[in-house]
C-alpha cells in the first residue's frame, strides 16, 4: 500500500514516465501500470495447487470435523487424533504436519477452530501425583449414558490410572483411589493434588484450611500421604494442569469417536488397555516413554503392600442409587464409622476443625471375610 503512494505522489508531484517511476522504486513496470491504475493493490491471487498425498483424505476429514459439531466438545478430534485415525482406519501414508495443515483449514472454514495453551512443569520422581474426575459419555449395552473418570496421574512420569463409574459419589471416590494405587504399583511419598470435591472436601474455610470428609481422612491415614486442596474456581484448575490436560487428552486419543461396551466392567478393561498402550508414549519435549520414566520414578518410592500394625478398619457396602455401577468399597479407618463430634444432622451443621492436627494413626483394611489384609505403603 505504501509502495503504491509513493509511486503515484512521484507521478503527480514529478511527472515521472513509467520507466522512470520502475527504475526509481525497483518494480516491474507492471506494477507501475497497476498503481496508476488505482490506489488499493490488487489482491494476491494464490494458485489452487492439487494435493497428492492429502487431497484423497480431505473428504473424510471434513466428515469427521462436521460429525463433532454434535458431539461433545471434550471429546472432539484433535489434528493428532485425525492423523491416528487416517493411518491405524485408513492405512494412509501422511505425515502428521500435513493432516495439521488440513485440519487447521477445515475447521476454520466450518467454524470449529480454537487455540490451546500448555506450561510445563517439573517434579520429582515418585513423589507427586494429582487426581480428578473427568466426565464423558459412552453407550453401555446399547444406552447411551453419561459417565465419570477417575484419574489419577503422576506428576513426574505422566502415568495415569483411568477408572469410569456411573457417579462421582464418595464410595467413587475413595474405590478410585484403592484401584489406582493398586495400578499404579504404590503411594506417592509426597502430596496428591485434589480441587475441593465433595468427597474430599465437606466445606471450604479460609485460605487452603479444609473441613475434611472423615472417611477420606482415614483413607489418607491407612496409605500415608498428603493431600493439597487446589484454589476454587479456574484459578484452581491450574494447579493441577497435568491431571487436567491428561483427561483431555485421553478422552481425545481413546473415548473419540463414542467408545461401545456390552457393560461398566467391560468399559474398564478398554481403559485399562489404554493405559498399557500409553506406556509407550512420549511426552512432547521428552526423549524417554512414559513407561520409561514410571520405571525410574518405581525405584524412587517404597511399593504398596507393606503391612501397618495397630490398625482396624471397617467394610461398607458402596451405593450406586440403583445402578449396577461400581461395587462395594473398603473404607479404610481406626475405628468404626461414626460422625465426628460436634455434628448435627447431616447437611445442617459440620463439626469444628481442629486448630491443629495431631499424628495420623496408620491403619489397614480388614476384608469382607474377616481376615486382615495388607496395608499399602507410598507409591512408584
Amino acid at each position: 500500500m505504501e509502495q503504491f503512494e509513493r509511486i503515484r505522489r512521484d507521478h503527480r508531484d514529478e511527472e515521472l514516465s513509467i520507466r522512470e517511476l520502475a527504475s526509481r522504486h525497483r518494480v516491474h513496470r507492471r506494477t507501475v501500470r497497476a498503481a496508476l491504475a488505482d490506489a488499493v493493490p490488487p489482491e494476491r491471487k494464490v494458485p489452487d495447487r492439487p494435493r497428492p498425498v492429502s487431497g484423497p483424505w480431505e473428504a473424510t476429514v471434513r466428515t469427521w470435523l462436521e460429525a463433532d459439531l454434535s458431539e461433545p466438545r471434550k471429546q472432539r478430534h484433535t489434528a493428532r487424533r485425525v492423523w491416528q485415525r487416517l493411518l491405524d482406519e485408513k492405512g494412509a501414508r501422511v505425515a502428521e504436519s500435513t493432516i495439521r495443515a488440513v485440519v487447521h483449514d477445515l475447521k476454520i472454514e466450518i467454524g470449529a477452530d480454537r487455540s490451546l495453551v500448555a506450561v510445563p512443569q517439573t517434579h520429582l520422581p515418585g513423589q507427586e501425583a494429582e487426581v480428578d474426575f473427568g466426565d464423558f459419555m459412552a453407550v453401555i449395552d446399547g444406552e447411551r449414558l453419561q459417565l465419570h473418570m477417575f484419574v489419577m496421574r503422576l506428576s513426574h512420569s505422566g502415568r495415569a490410572a483411568h477408572i469410569a463409574y456411573g457417579n462421582v459419589g464418595t464410595e467413587a471416590f475413595l474405590d478410585g483411589h484403592v484401584q489406582a494405587f493398586e495400578m499404579l504399583g504404590g503411594v506417592p511419598t509426597g502430596m496428591i493434588r485434589y480441587d475441593n470435591l465433595k468427597p474430599a472436601v465437606l466445606r471450604v474455610l479460609l485460605g487452603r484450611e479444609r473441613l475434611e470428609n472423615p472417611q477420606f481422612i482415614a483413607l489418607r491415614s491407612h496409605y500415608g500421604f498428603d493431600s493439597f486442596f487446589c484454589q476454587p474456581g479456574k484459578e484452581g484448575a491450574h494447579e493441577k494442569g497435568g491431571v487436567e490436560g491428561e483427561i483431555g487428552r485421553f478422552r481425545r486419543r481413546h473415548l473419540t469417536p463414542v467408545p461401545r461396551a456390552a457393560s461398566l466392567a467391560a468399559l474398564n478393561q478398554m481403559l485399562t488397555h489404554a493405559d498399557e498402550v500409553d506406556e509407550h508414549r512420549r511426552i512432547a519435549a521428552r526423549t524417554e516413554t512414559v513407561g520409561q520414566a514410571a520405571a525410574r520414578e518405581a525405584a524412587a518410592a517404597p511399593v504398596a503392600g507393606q503391612r501397618v500394625p495397630g490398625s482396624s478398619g471397617v467394610v461398607v457396602p458402596g451405593r450406586c442409587e440403583g445402578q449396577d455401577l461400581c461395587a462395594a468399597v473398603v473404607l479404610l479407618g481406626a475405628g468404626p464409622a461414626r460422625r465426628p463430634p460436634g455434628a448435627g444432622r447431616v447437611g445442617r451443621r459440620l463439626a469444628r476443625r481442629p486448630a491443629r492436627r495431631g499424628p495420623r494413626r496408620p491403619a489397614h483394611p480388614i476384608t469382607a471375610q474377616g481376615h486382615r489384609g495388607p496395608a499399602a505403603g507410598p507409591l512408584p
